[in-house]
Parts: C-alpha cells; structure tokens; sequence
C-alpha cells in the first residue's frame, strides 16, 4: 500500500482539505481518507489542488509536429490538411513512436492520465501494408506505456477521399480499401494493462455510406467505444447533402453509428434536427476549442447539446497546445461569446468533461475520479504559482479552471505510480529535447 497526501482534494463537488489516497498494489484507490490534517509518516505528500487524472479525449499525435508551422500567414481548414498531409508521409513505425512517446510525455506534463488516439496513419506510403499490418498502431501503444499514460487506440476507418471518390495519393496509406478490411486488421490489436481499443469513422467523406455499419457492428460487437469526426466544416454538410440528402448525423443515425458508445467530436455545425439525434441517442460530445479556433472552424453548441443529453468531453486534437484545463476554460469561454452571457458551465461542470466524462468516452469506466476501486489516476495543480497564488483553497477548481495551465501541474500519477514529480517526468527526462529531435527527424 503506497500512500499519497493531497493538501486539497477535488471530490467532485467541492475542494476538501487534507486527504490521503490509499494506492492498493495493482494500482488502484483503495480508500479516500478526508480530514487528516498532517502527512501520514510515510506518505508521498502533494502540495497544491490534486484532481482527478484528465482524459484527452481527442488526439492525433502527429499533428504536434505541425505546431508554428500551420500558424504561418493564412488560409483554411483544407489548406491546413495539405500540410498535414506532408507530416504524414515522412512517418514509419519507428519515427512515429519516437514522436509519439514524446507527445504523451507532453500530456503527462499537462495532467493527463489518458488518451485517446484517433488513429488513421496506418500502412506504408502507396499503401502497402506493413508486414505487420498494425505496427503503426502497435507503435503508438508502445509510445504510451512508455511515457506512463493510459491509452484507447481508436482505429480508424478511411476507405474515401470524399463520398465514395477513391483516396487521394496521400490517403492511400490511412486505407484499407474496405470496412471489411478495416475490421479483419483493427480485430487483430490487442488490449492490455492501460490499453482499450476502439473504433473510429474518419467522417462521413471518408467512409462510404454502405460501409459505416460495418465499424458500427465491430464496435457493438466489442461493447468498444466509437469516435467520429462529425459537421466540423460546413463543407462537409453541403457535400453530405449533395451525395445523400440529408446532414452528416441523419446519415449516421440512418447508419447505426450514433448512440451510447458513440462520441462525436466537434459537432461544430448542427441543425436542431441533429442536436435532437444526438442527444436523444446518447451520443457524446468532444470538444475541442483549441483546435476549432486555430483552424477557424467555429463554435459548436455544446450547452444545446448538453441540455439534450449528450455528454461532454474534451480534446486536444491538432496538439496546437497541450492543455485540457486551457480547453474547458474556452469551452466556457466561447459559450459567453456566442452568447453574451456568462455562467455556462461550474468549474465543477468542466471538471468533470476534463476528468471523469472524457474517461467514460473512452471506455475507462473504472478512471476519472478520486473514489475507491477506481484507477488510482490523479494530478496536482499548483495553488502558488503566479497564475493561482492567492487563491481561497475553497475555490481551488475555480482557479485551476480560470486561471491556472498546463505549467502549473506539479505532480501526475497513474496507476499509483509517480510519472510526474514536481514538474518533471520521471520516464522520459528531458522531454522538450525529445520533441524537438522527433519532430527535427520529419524535416529532413
């Protein structure tokens, strides 16, 4: 048993002073012990406001190698993929789990405990399988374990570069040429100890309408979680309509993709019809307004969304920053933009689409809270750093919600074990040099 002192614990509803977190061996909590005033002798003490572990409910790991580039001069969201385009084709297995372990080791800084990977980058350019036809999605789940973080690998179909149209040259390596394809390899991944594996349907673009119940079936099949990049660019709307009728969430209900296990991510450019489909379905909600803002995507209804009864979740996406308290402070944010009204969200309310909702979109039921039985999965967020100095303890989650950052995470444990210790990461030492030699490796 390995004990760990919180000088303030956030339990969900309010910050509480003194609480020791009991760490059973197999790595979980095995008692929340509130009003022991003075570290227990031998325990780890954690100074600060500990939350429970966040959940990046939404990444692509090779974006990070885009950061500055993409901010150069102008453009769309489609002049941005050409770049990204361009990243993609210089990685193999072996650079991508170099970059990779570097990102997640960027999370782990920030407080992340868990990720969830859409991962569509997987054969070699042209398209030729690799002789292990998942070595790319092998690597990012080597990545992982070794920077401490837990993982759902959200295999992705992409048949399409658009409607049924053939993939593009630089689509050829996401494809599998069929759902069927796609379903025979994603079957052979395996789960784990900190691993889960998923589904994901690129978009409606990138998979042909007759082939989404087939990632829908292997999904349900698996009781696994099903991710979706859903109306983020109104040109995808109109060219949904074009070929089919009708919105991209119609076409996927008329598919069997929306509902409980599903998460879409944006949501960004919703009809009310498609706000009643996916909140009566169940369906949740990733946000990402870090990234929707850098590409100029726009801001998506969540507070409408919520109120139908889709849940919320956050991402980071594109990695234009890594920081999940910076992406529920701009859910909130923008919802007073929209609006002109403030009060959207509780601290608390954001919290937990940063903590314990993100955790459920990605099948880590047993995560995202500080309770017994559940993955002993928490972070500390500093309450004397010149962002969050002066604040009442009381209203610590106000403070890590409104003012603090990614910078100001002390300490970030997962599984009971110390990946994080004041500031630094324990497993990966000087994780601004390994970012800057993975992502140098992709320029050359």
């Amino acid at each position: 048993m390995t004990t760990y002192w919180a000088e303030h614990a956030w339990l969900d509803t309010h910050v509480e002073p003194g609480v020791a977190l009991d760490v059973t061996a197999d790595g979980r909590i095995g008692a929340v012990r509130k009003g022991v005033e003075a570290p227990p002798p031998g325990a780890v003490v954690l100074r600060g406001l500990t939350l429970p572990g966040l959940a990046n409910a939404h990444s692509h790991a090779f974006h990070r190698a885009l950061r500055s580039t993409v901010q150069v001069g102008s453009g769309t969201f489609w002049t941005w993929r050409e770049v990204m385009y361009q990243v993609a084709a210089k990685l193999d297995p072996d650079t991508y789990y170099t970059l990779a372990r570097a990102v997640y080791a960027e999370m782990t800084l920030a407080g992340i405990t868990a990720v969830g990977e859409f991962h569509y980058l997987h054969h070699a350019p042209g398209g030729t399988p690799y002789a292990n036809p998942n070595a790319m999605g092998e690597a990012l789940i080597a990545a992982a374990r070794d920077a401490g973080l837990r993982i759902t690998l959200l295999d992705t179909a992409y048949l399409s570069s658009g409607f049924g149209a053939a993939p593009d040259h630089h689509q050829l390596r996401f494809s599998d040429g069929t759902a069927d394809a796609w379903a025979e390899r994603a079957s052979a991944l395996k789960a784990g100890d900190g691993v889960r594996i998923g589904a994901a349907v690129h978009s409606v673009r990138a998979v042909p309408a007759g082939q989404l119940g087939t990632v829908a079936a292997w999904a349900q099949e698996r009781d696994a979680p099903l991710h979706v990049h859903l109306s983020e660019q109104t040109g995808e709307n109109d060219a949904c309509r074009a070929a089919h009728g009708c919105t991209p969430a119609r076409l996927l209900s008329d598919h069997g993709v929306l509902g409980p296990r599903t998460t879409g991510v944006h949501n960004t450019h919703l009809t009310a019809g498609d706000i009643a489909l996916i909140g009566d379905s169940g369906t949740g909600t990733c946000m990402c307004p870090t990234t929707e803002r850098d590409l100029a995507d726009g801001i998506g209804p969540a507070a409408d969304l919520q109120r139908r009864g889709s849940t919320l979740s956050l991402g980071s996406d594109s990695h234009a920053v890594i920081d999940l308290l910076e992406e529920a402070r701009a859910m909130e944010l923008n919802e007073r933009l929209r609006t002109r009204t403030r009060g959207h969200w509780t601290a608390a309310a954001l919290l937990r689409a940063a903590t314990a909702d993100g955790h459920a979109a990605l099948g880590w039921d047993d995560a995202g809270a500080l309770e017994a039985g559940l993955h002993a999965d928490f972070t500390t967020i500093a309450l004397d750093s010149v962002r969050t100095t002066g604040v009442l303890p009381r209203l610590g989650a106000e403070a890590a919600v409104f003012a603090a950052t990614a910078s100001d995470v002390r300490h970030t444990v997962v599984g009971g074990r110390h990946v994080v210790r004041d500031g630094a990461h324990e497993l990966v030492p000087d994780v601004p040099s390994a970012l800057e030699e993975a992502i140098a490796a992709l320029r050359e």
